[in-house]
């Protein structure tokens, strides 16, 4: 996987971007709302869960043993990230793409979400 196909979650771009404005001094101001949009996405206050990149990376690994998630790895990531609860978290991530799958994958989807967190 290239460096352009690398999916990152919110938890490694917050550590990134810290990183950068370590080096730096200061980040623009582009880079700052994407540091504050990261700190909230990976704190527990978005979902209840807090993003680590470990729990991430896990996720996305078993998530793409899902038939209809092989051929999507995009849409694998954005599941890790999001840690759905409910089928309609599934589906509508599904639908965005408007990719069709069947109930029993987001049934695996949840298991898998259920099992890693």
């Amino acid at each position: 996987m290239t460096e352009e196909e690398r999916f990152l979650d919110f938890a490694t771009v917050r550590e990134m971007l810290y990183d950068a404005q370590e080096r730096r001094g200061s980040l623009k101001y582009e880079q700052k709302w994407a540091l504050q949009h990261a700190e909230w996405a990976a704190s527990d206050a978005r979902n209840g869960v807090p993003t680590k990149s470990e729990v991430f990376e896990e996720l996305r690994t078993k998530l793409l043993g899902v038939e209809t998630l092989a051929k999507h790895p995009g849409l694998a990531a954005k599941l890790a990230e999001l840690m759905p609860a409910a089928p309609e978290d599934v589906k509508a991530v599904f639908n965005s793409k408007r990719i069709v799958i069947e109930d029993s994958e987001i049934d695996a989807v949840l298991e898998i979400v259920a099992q890693v967190i």
